[in-house]
């Protein structure tokens, strides 16, 4: 499911606060090299919860 890009605009990653690229069902931070899940269109931005790509 793609997110909006009003929305992609203005969120952030919450490690490094670096422009996310969304992805299918993630959205992936190229600088930490990690991706957030989004469920049912909310993106899940916790660091404890990122995963490695």
């Amino acid at each position: 499911m793609a997110l909006s890009q009003a929305l992609l605009e203005v969120l952030a990653c919450p490690g490094c606060r670096g422009k996310l690229l969304d992805r299918e069902d993630h959205l992936v931070c190229p600088a930490c090299a990690v991706r957030y899940r989004v469920e049912d269109g909310i993106p899940v931005l916790l660091v404890e919860q990122a995963e490695p790509v």
